[in-house]
């Protein structure tokens, strides 16, 4: 790909094209990044996809957030249902018309419904798992233990948040991301998103012990510290309709 055609990064979002299929509140939120070869996890990337880098690098994350009413459309909120814990792990990417996004490897969750509903829907890899989040202060700990026969990988985080930051470039590049990559029916999608910039707080890791990545085939990350953290109170946001991936973008 002619590296001219891929968007900016840019912590405003364009405008999204289409009809808003989904709002939700994403709170208390924590970003954990460990920077990889990009050739680690081309293999992982939908047909169409390859990762993106920044400075040559590029980086698997671990999410840690609570989701709050989420509702169809920009309708009211699903009571209960609509609010829940998640945990992902996901990848930076950029498809062949220079779109960038999110791969996710693995989103966990605590409500079964919507754990099945988005596997139906987009074929996302969503698993279902107890959670919990707790905060004390600054310090929020977040636990996830995947249910299910057999082995169960866990993750447990505790951060203590600081003072909000100026974004960084590599914050940037991490959390301005438009839209999602997934394979679905024999072809690569497109999520588009929308949400206002990030705030973004300074955030020092008191406790990690993570297997989620582990068990994707990811081993030995949650070894060493990560090569970037931030915290962020959250955002609103908006999801437009699927397209597809090999589609140019709207201008």
């Amino acid at each position: 790909m002619d590296e001219a055609c891929v968007e900016p990064v840019s912590p405003e979002a364009p405008a999204l094209a289409g009809t808003v299929m989904m709002s939700q509140q994403w709170r208390d939120l924590t970003f954990l990044h460990w920077a990889l070869d990009p050739a680690d996890v081309a293999r992982r990337m939908p047909p169409g996809v390859r990762p993106d880098t920044f400075r040559g690098r590029t980086y698997v994350g671990l999410v840690p957030f609570r989701l709050v009413d989420a509702g169809a459309g920009r309708g009211p909120a699903v009571p209960w249902l609509g609010t829940f814990l998640e945990t992902n792990v996901r990848l930076y990417s950029v498809d062949r018309t220079g779109r960038r996004g999110v791969v996710f490897l693995a989103l966990a969750a605590e409500r079964a419904a919507v754990v099945l509903g988005a596997r139906s829907a987009l074929g996302l890899p969503y698993r279902w798992a107890r959670m919990r989040h707790h905060r004390d202060g600054d310090v929020h700990t977040y636990d996830a233990r995947l249910r299910g026969a057999g082995a169960r990988p866990a993750s447990h985080v505790v951060v203590r948040a600081g003072a909000q930051r100026a974004p960084t470039d590599l914050d940037h590049f991490l959390t301005a991301r438009w839209g999602l990559h997934t394979r679905w029916w024999g072809r690569t999608l497109h999520v588009p998103n929308r949400h206002e910039p990030w705030p973004l707080h300074d955030a020092e890791v008191l406790a990690l012990d993570d297997e989620l990545m582990a068990s994707l085939g990811l081993p030995g990350l949650a070894s060493r510290p990560p090569d970037h953290v931030a915290f962020s109170p959250g955002v609103h946001a908006d999801f437009a309709l699927p397209g597809d991936a090999a589609r140019p973008r709207p201008r």
